[in-house]
């Protein structure tokens, strides 16, 4: 399957176009006297200037090319610079910048019809927010204020967002740092067949064997105090862990069975990055909300936001909901979301996503489990991989340790040094590469991606024992 590309791509592009006046220099030491950057040791960091982007990649000021292979924080769906929702947001700009929320805007609600026209079963509002934290910060206060019920639960191995009761449900160490918290959030184990909790040796037994851990924890917890659980659909940030069949459509058994809301994560997953609209419609399961942000406009305009069932929805036909943001649903930031819409279903994209991923990716990945010692696991689906990295594939040793810091992390540092170097921009946690390059990279960009992998992989090879 091919796709006509409507802006210009990497191929032919060999020199950055400069933005401003401003000289490199200029731009490093603004940065390095007045920006606080965000996760980062401030004297620890020296920040990479970026000159421009065109499709699949990226320059810095001296012209050297980076194919972006992690869409920046796996919110570009669209590419860099895609001129179509450059022109929406230029277009809406000119004919009304900006109104209120508690104003009706005509892009903000054609937005939310074509949102509500993919969600599955009748999640047919739209709560928009400015990103993806307060969307799930507003998914949890619409299923405390529900359900009467104030306790969540999450998964270990998962980022819902940094803010108060977004990070408290994020299982990664960044909650770590942030606590005490939101008192009211207890964790769990979800499945991840590689590095089994539950001594599973299969994906069904995988998958029944966490249903039930599951609701050990709601029964422990007390199901009476539960309003929601909140699950990545598809772990992003965390190790891109597919649930095994059965193991969602359990969750929402589970759910209906204790009377808690079932919260969609799709922040990461959402708005075709695995060639479907939602993730949850790959899954046949429907949530009582959707929470999503990043591909909605590929980021260009921040703007996230909670899809409601119309039973929650009606909730509030004569109670008001408490809370709002200024900026919730900005024009300009719907105004990209409209085309985004537009160039899915002109280019075909969810369908060249399935494509890519399924005729590309998975036998290019599936081979490095026999040509690299250093590759434990590879996992994923569409355009969203993970390549597990591990010291010893007999015992799964990970190549760096959990959490890795400083020299710990020298392994996977030399790894991702390897792929810039070779011109790539690689999407590195802990022990694993992602692959989540734009949805529209070229067929010819994402095998010369691959290719630049699979050559750094030798690096961490040189690392096995």
């Amino acid at each position: 399957m091919t796709i006509e590309m409507t802006h210009e791509s990497a191929p032919g592009r060999t020199k950055a176009v400069q933005p401003s006046e401003q000289s490199e220099a200029e731009v490093r030491a603004n940065d390095r006297a007045h920006v606080f950057h965000s996760w980062s040791s401030q004297a620890q960091i020296n920040p990479m200037p970026v000159a421009s982007g065109a499709g699949a990649t990226f320059w810095d000021y001296e012209g050297n090319a980076y194919l972006d292979f992690s869409s920046q924080l796996v919110n570009l769906n669209l590419g860099h610079q895609h001129p179509d929702l450059v022109a929406s947001i230029q277009e809406q700009a000119g004919r009304q910048a900006t109104i209120q929320p508690a104003m009706a805007s005509d892009v903000r609600g054609e937005l939310a019809r074509r949102i509500s026209e993919v969600a599955p079963g009748s999640l047919n509002k739209v709560l928009f927010t400015n990103g993806g934290a307060d969307a799930n910060e507003y998914a949890v206060r619409l299923a405390r204020r529900v359900t009467g019920k104030r306790k969540v639960l999450s998964m270990y191995r998962s980022y819902h967002g940094s803010t108060a009761t977004a990070i408290s449900l994020t299982g990664d160490p960044r909650r770590w740092s942030n606590e005490p918290g939101d008192g009211s959030v207890a964790h769990f184990f979800g499945p991840y067949l590689y590095r089994s909790a539950f001594h599973a040796t299969t994906e069904a037994e995988e998958s029944a064997r966490a249903l039930e851990h599951l609701e050990q924890v709601i029964v422990l917890e007390g199901a009476s105090t539960i309003g929601a659980i909140i699950l990545e659909t598809i772990v992003g940030t965390n190790g891109v862990l597919v649930p095994p069949a059965g193991y969602l459509p359990g969750v929402r058994a589970l759910c209906d069975k204790y009377g808690i809301m079932y919260i969609a994560d799709e922040v990461m997953v959402g708005f075709g990055r695995i060639g479907e609209w939602f993730a949850v419609n790959a899954f046949d399961v429907t949530p009582d909300l959707i929470t999503f942000a990043k591909g909605v406009n590929s980021g260009y305009v921040p703007l996230g936001g909670v899809v409601i069932s119309d039973e929650i929805a009606s909730f509030f036909d004569n109670v008001p909901f408490p809370g709002g943001l200024t900026y919730s649903g900005h024009p300009l930031a719907c105004a990209p979301g409209v085309a985004t819409f537009d160039v899915f279903e002109r280019d075909g994209i969810l369908e060249r996503v399935k494509d890519l991923g399924e005729r590309v990716v998975a036998p290019t990945v599936q081979a490095w489990l026999a040509s690299h010692p250093s590759v434990g696991d590879v996992r994923g689906t569409g355009l969203f991989w993970a390549i597990e990295l591990v010291l010893d594939k007999a015992t799964g040793e990970p190549l760096v340790p959990f959490n890795a810091a400083g020299a710990d992390a020298a392994p996977m540092n030399a790894v991702a040094a390897a792929c810039k170097a070779a011109g790539l921009w690689p999407f590195v946690h802990f022990n694993r590469l992602h692959i989540a390059p734009p949805l529209i990279i070229s067929e010819e960009d994402l095998v010369r991606g691959l290719a630049i992998i699979d050559e750094a992989l030798t690096v961490a090879d040189g690392y096995v024992v």
